[in-house]
């Protein structure tokens, strides 16, 4: 076993960048990613990252870059954060279009306005449905060794999507963590060099991109949808190899003191350690209490939801964003057309926390366990026709 180092997550999001031998690096900075491109930069100049750093004047033109070197065939990293991924929006389409295997690092923030640097799932949320596999990563540990695991799974034959890996904006970036970093030589033998099956060249040209006519569209985006949907069987598989060769395994689902009882918490990233906390103190209380930590969002993982959901009566759906007029949020929604549409007998609440950074308590999460466990809505702050409720709104 590799000695732990404390360390900046951030600073170690770009060491396991340099671990997987990205050969393209796109850069345009955002708080709070920043730190992760500045310390790629270094790496770049100081000689120990042989790469290509591409500095551009936006993260449109970040992302498109990275469309251009994956073309080519190399193996791609950039990073952003808030108003930079809805700026890439247009061509994070493009990318999952193209079956290019970028990795990305997404540092969660906020969106404006009012303008906020501080992490929520807005930024994310609002890209949730481009075509991306995204894992979601509760500590340091989760972000080195997702960003490794991200390059075999999208660079896989059966996979070739681009994926996201997100981690939580200050709360969890710019925390200093104990961290094991797997030698290069244990790197080196988990995830070989890029192969790609064509790529961009002026001797053997080819099309990529091409127009596709009505009669080929549906075709076409039906081809990429069953490719997302199958690269969990991949994303699997990679997590188990990644387990016997590294001592820590993955699931697209964990679970956390949910044997025991019939009231589960189900929240996405960093939240996930409040909330267990939350539960530990409860348990003290005589109180029961489960969390569904979802790792991968996208492709969804039914399956695996679906088990850990059985035998379950009520749960609270902790989401960090707010949903522009919509009657849920969109982690509610993906949970509660699972549980209706396979018939199951559970009682769900969605709640809205943290919004631009501010602190989510333990006490929060008490105080939830005990609502749902006694008058489910009881919290709404909204108005009749909202099915949600928003902790904390003063006034």
């Amino acid at each position: 076993m590799n000695a732990k180092k404390g360390i900046e997550v951030s600073i170690a999001a770009s060491i396991a960048a340099k671990l997987a031998r990205v050969e393209v690096v796109a850069a345009y900075p955002i708080t709070p990613q920043t730190h992760i491109v500045e310390h790629l930069s270094e790496l770049v100049a100081n000689g120990e990252l042989d790469a290509t750093y591409i500095n551009v004047e936006s993260e449109h033109s970040a992302m498109s870059a990275c469309c251009g070197s994956s073309a080519a065939g190399a193996r791609t990293f950039t990073s952003t954060s808030s108003q930079g991924l809805e700026l890439m929006h247009e061509i994070l389409f493009i990318a999952s279009g193209m079956r290019f295997p970028i990795v990305m690092a997404t540092v969660n923030r906020a969106l404006s306005a009012p303008l906020s640097i501080w992490g929520d799932h807005s930024d994310v949320m609002a890209a949730r449905d481009t075509g991306w596999i995204m894992l979601f990563c509760e500590n340091g540990q989760e972000v080195v060794d997702s960003i490794i695991m991200a390059f075999k799974i999208a660079e896989d034959r059966r996979v070739l999507l681009p994926l996201m890996v997100n981690l939580d904006g200050f709360s969890l970036s710019h925390v200093i963590e104990p961290i094991e970093f797997p030698s290069q030589e244990e790197v080196d033998k988990f995830l070989p060099p890029y192969n790609p099956l064509y790529t961009l060249h002026p001797d053997k040209p080819v099309t990529m991109g091409a127009y596709a006519m009505p009669e080929l569209y549906t075709e076409a985006k039906y081809a990429q949808e069953m490719a997302i949907v199958h690269s969990k069987e991949v994303i699997v598989k990679v997590m188990d190899e990644f387990g016997k060769q590294f001592g820590r395994y993955y699931k697209p689902v964990e679970t956390y003191n949910t044997e025991n009882t019939d009231v589960v918490f189900i929240a996405l990233g960093a939240i996930n350690e409040n909330i267990e906390t939350a539960i530990d103190r409860l348990k003290e209380e005589g109180k029961e209490a489960g969390l569904i930590n979802l790792r991968l969002f996208r492709p969804f993982p039914t399956k695996e939801l679906l088990f850990a959901l059985k035998g379950k009566k009520r749960v609270a759906v902790i989401e960090r964003v707010m949903p522009g007029g919509a009657t849920n949020g969109p982690l509610f929604n993906e949970i509660s057309s699972l549980v209706h549409s396979n018939r199951m007998n559970i009682s769900i609440e969605d709640y809205i926390v943290g919004l631009g950074g501010r602190d989510v308590l333990p006490e929060d999460f008490r105080d939830i366990f005990d609502e749902i466990k006694a008058t489910p809505g009881k919290r709404t702050k909204s108005k009749k026709d909202k099915n949600f409720s928003v902790i904390g709104v003063r006034g």
